[in-house]
């Protein structure tokens, strides 16, 4: 998020177009956005190539802000819909809107199809699925925007989906003319043909997302220090008769004009250099502190299976799971969904807990 152009807008300057920031954002608010809307297409990107198995590409479009009509008037006919809000940041709302062929892929894949073999029309069945790989997207995104709100803890509430009907809005308590921000992803699975996604959120609650994430970096960012003149410029001199020092040899230099004038005296001396810390260490602390304060979620993983979903709907109170793992066999602890290291479970008072038994390999983190 630095403030150089990019090539729309140097090609927007030689054509003798205004870019100074509309009424709606500043420059700095869409640079903000368009941070956003990056963590977004990262989580779709991660999510759905898990699902797939295959290489997934995500490439976000320049974002626009327009009305609800316009947003709408733009899209195929009966879109799927999801909704949800910020919990933990004033319950901003969001939504995604993908095409019908989108949304039964992605619920192909949560059930483990290839996405290839689709119904001619979305089921209940379908759509809840879908449903259910959206909301894993928006919690991966989430994730990513707590460490640019500062640690603020983000869980999606309010979770809805449907298929829209004739009259639909993004966001029922705007208007027709009420102002939204909308960026468009062109999603790419191998094998499978592309479909596209739209973020949207109302005008006011992505000013106020950009808003929030400048304030954290502004108080994150260093504090320059002010200017001192040096002392010695306003200490007293003492009076005193200089110390006798060795006589320095003069160097004749041949003159522009005939004969030679003296050089004059250089102090040469020595160079000092600070010694190097053990280790490679410096004054400065290693770069995990500039992430050391960011939450993550660390999961410990009994066992997992994979079951059908006829064979998930017959699931009864008293029906047994029957995981991968054998009794007595360690449990996986997972840090966002990355395995780090193995354990035992135990019991501390009155609650589970973990011994940790063996940490995986990591990469080292080098000071800077």
């Amino acid at each position: 998020m630095d403030e150089l152009l990019s090539q729309d807008e140097i090609n927007a300057l030689l054509s003798g177009e205004d870019i100074s920031a509309s009424p709606d954002f500043s420059m700095e608010d869409a640079h903000v956005l368009d941070e956003v809307a990056t963590i977004f297409s990262n989580a779709e990107s991660s999510v759905f190539g898990m699902l797939a198995g295959k290489d997934v590409g995500v490439r976000p479009k320049e974002a626009v802000t327009c009305t609800q009509a316009e947003f709408r008037d733009k899209l195929d006919e009966n879109p799927f819909i999801f909704s949800t809000t910020f919990g933990g940041f004033d319950d901003i709302p969001l939504a995604f809107v993908l095409d019908c062929r989108g949304a039964l892929t992605l619920a192909d894949l949560m059930m483990g199809g290839e996405g290839k073999e689709l119904p001619e029309e979305p089921s209940e069945l379908y759509l809840n699925a879908a449903q259910e790989g959206l909301s894993q997207v928006v919690g991966s995104a989430f994730t990513s925007l707590s460490g640019l709100l500062g640690g603020r803890r983000l869980m999606p509430e309010n979770t809805a989906s449907a298929l829209a009907e004739n009259g639909w809005k993004p966001f029922a308590d705007l208007d027709d003319e009420g102002m939204v921000w909308a960026n468009d992803m062109d999603i790419s699975i191998e094998g499978l043909d592309p479909f596209s996604m739209r973020v949207v959120m109302p005008m006011d609650s992505a000013k106020s997302l950009a808003d929030a994430i400048h304030s954290v970096m502004n108080e994150k960012a260093p504090k320059p220090s002010p200017q001192q003149p040096p002392a010695a410029a306003f200490a007293p001199q003492p009076s005193r008769a200089p110390a006798p020092s060795a006589p320095q040899p003069s160097f004749a230099q041949p003159s522009l004009f005939g004969g030679q004038h003296p050089a004059q005296m250089v102090d040469v001396h020595p160079a000092e250099f600070t010694p190097l810390m053990p280790g490679g260490a410096s004054g400065h602390g290693s770069r995990i502190d500039l992430i050391a304060d960011i939450p993550v979620r660390v999961t410990v993983e009994l066992g997992k299976t994979r079951k059908n979903i006829s064979e998930v709907l017959a699931m009864t109170t008293g029906s047994v799971i029957e995981l991968d793992k054998m009794a007595g066999e360690p449990v996986d602890i997972l840090v966002n969904g990355k395995l780090i290291a193995k354990g035992e479970v135990v019991v501390i008072d009155e609650n589970f807990g973990v011994r940790i038994t063996e940490v995986m390999n990591t990469p080292k983190v080098h000071s800077a």
